[in-house]
């Protein structure tokens, strides 16, 4: 029986209010990594400009995402009432999300950060509002696919209600990229998400913080998540690749080749997500996952918003036909 939605994002979203910054420093450790965004203390300190961007959020954007290539999404969350909120629905409107599983929280304001974007990266100032949500379960036979991701400190029952819902449809797949509070919570008070996870994305220093180790190796990160449940892990490294192993398999792809310098990263991951996801979704294996997913993520950061450059299965296989020949995956 045809489900009535391909997808059922859940998670926060929020208005973005992207601020770029003009005299800031950036001071890292003598790896090059742990950087620290560094402005006068106690001064004024001007900026080049201000752009305000309602209904992101990493699911919210992936739900988008999906939508512009081609599927049937929905997506369970909740905003405040009050003109943020009304702002967020009109953007799932446009794009053709259904909202049926979105809580208007009447006595709460709408989620809204702050992006400090400084040359093409950022620092989020994030505050999550401590919502009712729809039961998750109420989500039932409508979907074959879920994806979850940054939901804010406050919804454990969220999560266990989501865990409840995934153990009985254990045909329905999801796809799971752990926020800031879910890394808080760790992996035992989240067993059952992780124990029903198809595809789990993370970078490399998350899969490490998840594993408990300071090592990056890929190869033991592998093996380590895929012992917490999911059947396809993909490990991001910012601009360097990314790696996939479905357990059997493992590759790493190189980014596809951007035609100009990135405008701001905010968003690369979900776009990342998004891409291969949706390369699962219509069939194609892992491998050809692999080389939609940098696809959708060298788009996105050519624009300021996490939405403004996510593709339509048209462009994006345009993009992939024009790809170099030694765009391509490699075996690990």
């Amino acid at each position: 029986m045809k489900k009535k939605y391909d997808l059922v994002a859940v998670g926060d979203c929020t208005v973005d209010a992207f601020i770029k910054l003009h005299e800031a420093s950036v001071h890292c450790d003598l790896d090059g990594e742990r950087c620290q965004l560094c402005m006068s203390f106690a001064d004024k300190i001007p900026y080049e400009s201000l752009t305000v961007i309602a209904g992101v959020g990493n699911a919210a954007n992936v739900a988008v995402g999906a939508a512009r290539l081609g599927f049937k999404t929905a997506f369970l969350s909740a905003v405040g009432a009050d003109r943020n909120g009304e702002d967020m629905l009109s953007v799932y409107h446009r794009e053709g999300v259904s909202t049926e599983f979105i809580k208007v929280n009447k006595t709460k304001p709408t989620n809204y950060h702050f992006v400090l974007n400084f040359k093409a990266e950022r620092t989020i100032l994030i505050k999550h509002q401590d919502f009712d949500y729809v039961d998750p379960r109420t989500i039932d036979n409508k979907t074959d696919w879920v994806y979850f991701s940054s939901i804010g400190e406050h919804a454990l029952p969220l999560h266990i209600k989501l865990g409840e819902y995934l153990k009985k449809h254990p045909d329905v797949r999801m796809g799971f990229n752990p926020g800031t509070f879910q890394f808080k919570l760790g992996v035992k008070k989240l067993k059952a998400i992780y124990d029903h996870t198809y595809v789990l994305f993370v970078n490399r220093e998350e899969a490490a913080r998840l594993l408990g180790t300071k090592k990056l190796d890929v190869p033991p990160l592998f093996k380590g998540l895929h012992k917490l449940g999911p059947k396809i892990v993909c490990i991001t490294d910012g601009p360097k690749g990314a790696y996939a192993s479905d357990g059997t398999s493992s590759y790493f792809m190189p980014p596809y080749p951007d035609p100009k310098p990135p405008v701001s990263r905010t968003g690369a991951g979900d776009a990342f997500a998004t891409g291969f996801l949706c390369a699962l979704m219509y069939g194609l294996p892992v491998h050809e996952a692999l080389r939609w997913a940098p696809i959708e993520s060298m788009h996105v950061v050519q624009f300021f918003g996490a939405q403004t450059g996510l593709l339509s299965k048209r462009e994006l296989v345009t993009l992939l036909n024009k790809a170099p020949k030694n765009y391509k995956p490699k075996a690990l």
